[in-house]
């Protein structure tokens, strides 16, 4: 391969998008051992081993609730699957995520269509000519992104105008689903199913955004807006329900933040709350340049967000670790003494 000029592929669509990915089942496979083992060793295995050992607690924690951040792309690279069988499986109660993860990969791919794998040395000037994006090594038909904009149009056309929070229009999405799924068990649908509400304080920065702007193109004196200040007092009333709380927290970004300054909201609002308990973060975001999305979870004590009794960092890219953790927990089966926390049911 010529890695300045890329693999030696055909330019056409068809060749391009050939290999579809595949998503990890972490049913197949029992990591436990290998956690086991990687407490015995050093470096990113013994973090890794430490991470699944406090989500293992959480999840053990019947006073616990699990608030799962997902930020980048690891829904497009194979975790779509994990992520759902997470909120199957019980081990998860509220997630808040970038709009990408959960609109232009998640629902894009309960409509029928896929992500592929790809190539990072491919000419993108190739890629853009057969209307192809790519995330590092996965490829986008552009075409189909814009049909999931479109059906995201749709979806708000048919809803009363008024303002939504994002875990609202996301709920509708799940009704949508319902009827319409070409893919069924995706992550929105699972937690309509099961009142695990998703919060994306990010919405319009995604697929939801282009679509929502048509809507108010299409309808502009009567259409729906996203109420990002009323999510935020959602997702903080989640946390004063919780007797205690720990975070899995995937990437960095506004996710993370929003999460945990669920904390600091409280607090001004004259309530008593506990920091987040527990909580695991695993991202690749170096920590020198004081940037939130790579700040410790030490650094989050500082603010008064994260108590630091059971904290663990695990610096690593999330598809080569998140499996083995989700795996070991899902294969200890505490998540089957667990009850469901039903946060949906909060809002009505």
């Amino acid at each position: 391969m010529d890695k300045k000029n890329g693999p030696s592929l055909g330019h056409n669509k068809k060749s391009l998008l050939k290999s579809e990915v595949e998503h990890i089942d972490i049913t197949s496979f029992d990591s436990r051992k290998i956690i086991e083992s990687m407490k015995k060793m050093s470096f990113t295995s013994r973090d890794t081993a430490k991470a699944a050992e406090i989500y293992n607690e959480m999840i053990n924690d019947k006073d616990c609730a699990i608030f799962l951040t997902i930020a980048g792309s690891t829904s497009a690279a194979g975790c779509m699957q994990l992520y759902s069988d997470l909120v199957k499986y019980n081990m998860v109660d509220a997630i808040v995520a970038t709009g990408a993860s959960i609109i232009d990969m998640d629902f894009f791919e309960s409509l029928g269509f896929k992500h592929y794998q790809g190539d990072q040395f491919q000419d993108d000037k190739i890629l853009r000519e057969n209307y192809i994006d790519r995330i590092y090594d996965t490829y986008i038909d552009e075409e189909q992104l814009q049909a999931c904009d479109k059906t995201i149009c749709e979806i708000a056309n048919g809803l009363f105008p008024k303002s939504y929070t994002s875990r609202e229009f996301i709920k509708e999405i799940g009704k949508y689903l319902k009827k319409h799924a070409k893919k069924k068990n995706s992550l929105i649908e699972l937690a309509y199913d099961n009142n695990v509400p998703i919060f994306c304080p990010a919405f319009t920065d995604s697929s939801a955004g282009f679509g929502l702007v048509m809507h108010q193109e299409q309808n502009p004196s009567k259409h729906i807006t996203i109420d990002s200040v009323r999510e935020f007092r959602e997702l903080t009333e989640i946390k004063l329900k919780s007797k205690t709380s720990g975070l899995i927290m995937i990437g960095g970004g506004v996710p993370k933040n929003f999460v945990q300054d669920t904390v600091v909201c409280a607090e001004l609002l004259g309530k008593k709350v506990d920091m987040h308990k527990y909580a695991v973060q695993i991202t690749v975001a170096d920590t020198r340049d004081g940037a939130c999305s790579s700040s410790t979870l030490k650094e989050a004590s500082s603010w008064g967000k994260v108590d630091t009794s059971k904290e663990q960092m695990v610096f690593a890219e999330a598809t080569s670790v998140l499996p083995l953790i989700a795996s070991d927990a899902y294969h200890r089966q505490n998540w089957k003494n667990r009850e469901r926390k039903n946060f949906s049911k909060l809002f009505g």
